[in-house]
């Protein structure tokens, strides 16, 4: 089981130049399944953002490559210009706001495991129903579903051992 060397290269101009005009979200990510990290450059269209979130999996390293905008992490504001290297904790509220010429920024993180799909988990078995539980004597229904005889006549029940 080999790690991938295949070399992910890129310069940030090329990048640019090759996104469709107006083209925002990941111009770039690494690829591979036998990777440790994940990185992304993301481009965020002017004004785009500025929504509050919360990443709890893993801390995210983020640096500005072009563009400004502001940064909101656990409500304390930075504005943004290239060359801005932050670390942004996971469980901290964090907003990213573009300014009027839009941002590009890399992130890198510790790479999560995909989702998967686990198999439910077994239903809680019905209780058991005691509508069978009717004398065959005076047609009166048990009311305990683990009856023997009938609370109205005292017949032993249909389908249920005498005694115990």
């Amino acid at each position: 089981m080999g790690v991938e060397h295949t070399p992910q290269t890129a310069t940030v101009a090329g990048l640019l130049a090759a996104a469709a005009e107006g083209q925002g979200g990941a111009l770039w990510r690494l690829r591979g399944a036998d990777r440790q990290l994940d990185a992304n450059v993301v481009r965020h269209l002017p004004g785009a953002g500025g929504a509050l979130s919360t990443e709890d999996a893993v801390d995210v390293m983020m640096v500005v490559l072009s563009g400004t905008g502001i940064l909101t992490l656990d409500g304390a504001q930075s504005h943004l210009a290239p060359g801005f290297l932050a670390l942004l904790p996971r469980g901290a509220a964090r907003a990213l706001l573009a300014g009027p010429k839009g941002l590009v920024v890399l992130t890198v993180h510790r790479r999560r495991r995909g989702m998967s799909i686990a198999p439910a988990a077994p239903a809680a078995p019905p209780p058991p129903c005691a509508l069978h539980l009717v004398c065959a004597r005076c047609h009166r229904h048990a009311i305990e579903v683990d009856a023997r005889y009938c609370s109205g006549c005292g017949a032993r029940l249909a389908g249920r051992p005498a005694g115990g």
